[in-house]
């Protein structure tokens, strides 16, 4: 049996960290692999992969433009 200890869920509404704009993405599709799982994120029509430690739920105002 395999547990994935995932840190974000399809339709969780996330933002990337250095993201200076800080769009709102929404978790669209997970992928495993023996060594992590990488979230793909949708932003309107543009779709990016990326790790969880790139992820945030809060969007960081300090940096936003």
């Amino acid at each position: 049996m395999m547990i994935i200890d995932n840190k974000f869920n399809i339709t969780d509404k996330v933002y990337l960290k250095t993201d200076p704009d800080q769009l709102e993405r929404i978790v669209t599709r997970l992928m495993v692999s023996p060594s992590n799982v990488s979230y793909e994120l949708t932003s309107g029509t543009n779709t990016s992969w990326h790790y969880d430690f790139e992820i945030t739920e809060d969007v960081n105002v300090l940096i936003k433009q």
